[in-house]
């Protein structure tokens, strides 16, 4: 039996490139939370300082209105669109390394996409450059400012290139298990935008912001590079190869070919739209109706960011779990990232959703942003607070789902199915609430669209236990409320706005982790049980 095995290289060998141990993967998510936290808060320092120098009017809406092509451009190529199928792709090239002998699949990935690819992204930047004036007219029709939103749009129409090698980059080390510079790109990103904006605006206005989003751009690749050399020489010595090898023919294009694409695109496209159909709903409303609902949109959110931060180290985990053939451990993962992703974001919720006046006072009311303003931006702001689970539902479901590197088209149709609710319901809503209609409708369209993807990950090779995740997720969102009751209660007790704020974050935390463990959750109960053992034997 024995001579009848191939000689196949030990899975272990790979192991360095790829930290999928508990040790390895809690370093790894340590080092994305605490950048990816630096980068959050340099992005709320960059919108204090756009809020402070512009305030909310017409200028500031025809600058956001140019701000969508780096929003839709980090969700297509950093985010969502690269990374669902690089991420996968660079793990079976991975696992094909390290169980047969041969030319080397990772090297004929590279070779076979990164220069078709640079290409397609230089094509797309002089696209969208030239058709600026029809871009505006499409995504804010009636908007006063056309001229000026034209400029930054050219301006920041360059990110679809710098984007693009970023979000290839990043997808490459984290395939290889490092985190580090990939977790570093948005601190990069800010300061570029931060040191324009204070150098710049008095002379140039928001065409100095636009201009950071572009030096932004280049700085995310910038820092990625020496990263990214390394882990290149790393291999290269390691492997001792003399010369290029190539893959059989047809090897590196099955991994990204184009019905494998395609559902991943659609996908990134029509999450983005949602922020189009919210930006074209709000051009008629009066003015500073888009930056209310952008400010109210990045707050909002950040507990959403902070809870996927996890899914970012675990998601190439999970592609070479399943890579491999282990569906179990692939399962298990997914199960977690829920449990844990539904935590962090439900209790951030809750205090977004009870101290939202005091968090826009504190963040932003000072210069040319008025009490008006921040009064009209937590109203905004507690509506889409509601929406903030199925954001990140969406988040870490639609990694499980494109980390299995085949042709997928339910997510995307999950996607449209949700993002046509949201414009059905926004239409509807906004003659009636303005833009807290919009946000609701945001709301509404993310949830469908994550109990879609909920239930239709039941049916997969992974298999989730719906119903248990369903009964988990429902026990967190019953913590949530009760965090919601005693964060409004403490922060009452004092009319400062910081104090209020800390009372009622510190009593949402000890409301929701005490509810949490009331109701059972599985992470509170694991959470707490060493230190009920530990008071037993000390007993």
């Amino acid at each position: 039996m024995t001579e009848t095995v191939p000689p196949l290289l030990p899975a272990p060998a790979a192991a360095p490139e790829h930290p999928t141990s508990g040790r390895l993967l809690a370093r790894a998510a340590f080092l994305t939370a605490v950048l990816t936290l630096a980068g959050a808060l340099l992005g709320l320092l960059r919108d204090q300082a756009f809020a402070h120098v512009f305030g909310a009017d017409t200028d500031t809406d025809a600058f956001l209105v140019a701000w969508t092509v780096p929003e839709v451009a980090a969700t297509l190529l950093i985010e969502d669109g690269l990374a669902f199928v690089l991420v996968p792709a660079f793990s079976l090239a991975l696992v094909a390394r390290g169980r047969q002998p041969g030319p080397d699949p990772v090297r004929a990935l590279v070779a076979a996409t990164l220069p078709r690819l640079m290409l397609a992204l230089a094509a797309g930047a002089a696209v969208l450059i030239a058709a600026a004036p029809a871009v505006v007219a499409v995504l804010a029709p009636g908007l006063p400012a056309t001229g000026l939103a034209v400029d930054c749009t050219r301006l920041t129409a360059t990110c679809v290139f710098s984007f693009g090698l970023t979000g290839y980059c990043s997808a490459a080390l984290r395939g290889h298990g490092r985190f580090l510079a990939p977790a570093s790109i948005y601190v990069a990103y800010n300061v570029g935008i931060i040191g324009l904006l204070l150098l710049l605006g008095g002379a140039w206005g928001v065409r100095a912001a636009a201009a950071g989003v572009a030096l932004g751009g280049v700085l995310m690749v910038v820092i990625q590079v020496p990263a990214l050399c390394r882990s290149w020489r790393q291999r290269e010595a390691a492997l001792a190869v003399p010369e290029p090898r190539r893959a059989p023919a047809g090897q590196a294009p099955r991994a990204l070919r184009l019905a494998l694409v395609a559902p991943v695109v659609v996908f990134a496209l029509s999450r983005q739209t949602q922020v189009l159909i919210e930006r074209f709903l709000a051009a008629p409303l009066p003015a500073g109706a888009i930056s209310h609902l952008n400010y109210a949109q990045k707050v909002a959110q950040m507990p959403m960011v902070l809870s996927l931060m996890l899914c970012t180290v675990t998601f190439p985990v999970i592609a070479r779990a399943l890579a491999a053939g282990d569906t179990e451990r692939a399962r298990r993962r997914v199960e977690s990232d829920l449990i844990v992703a539904g935590t962090i974001v439900l209790l951030g919720a809750s205090v977004v959703v009870a101290c939202a006046p005091e968090i826009i006072q504190v963040l932003f009311q000072r210069g040319a942003f008025t009490l008006h303003d921040t009064d009209a931006t937590a109203d905004v702001m507690r509506v889409y607070a509601l929406g903030l689970l199925g954001q990140t539902l969406v988040g870490v479901l639609a990694r499980s789902y494109f980390s299995e590197a085949r042709p997928l088209w339910y997510p995307a149709c999950a996607m449209l199915a949700g993002l046509a609710a949201t414009a059905v319901a926004g239409a509807l809503a906004v003659p009636v609430w303005g833009a807290p209609g919009i946000a609701a409708a945001n709301a509404l369209g993310i949830t469908l669209t994550a109990l879609a993807l909920l239930w239709g990950s039941g049916r997969r090779r992974t298999a989730l236990s719906v119903r248990w995740v369903g009964g988990q997720l429902a026990r967190l969102v019953m913590a949530g409320c009760a965090a919601t009751v005693a964060c409004r209660w403490g922060a009452g007790l004092t009319s400062s706005p910081l104090p209020a704020l800390i009372v009622g974050s510190v009593l949402a935390v000890v409301a929701f982790t005490v509810t949490a463990r009331l109701l059972r959750v599985r992470e509170f109960c694991l959470l707490f049980r060493p230190v009920t053992r530990k008071l037993w034997h000390a007993r």
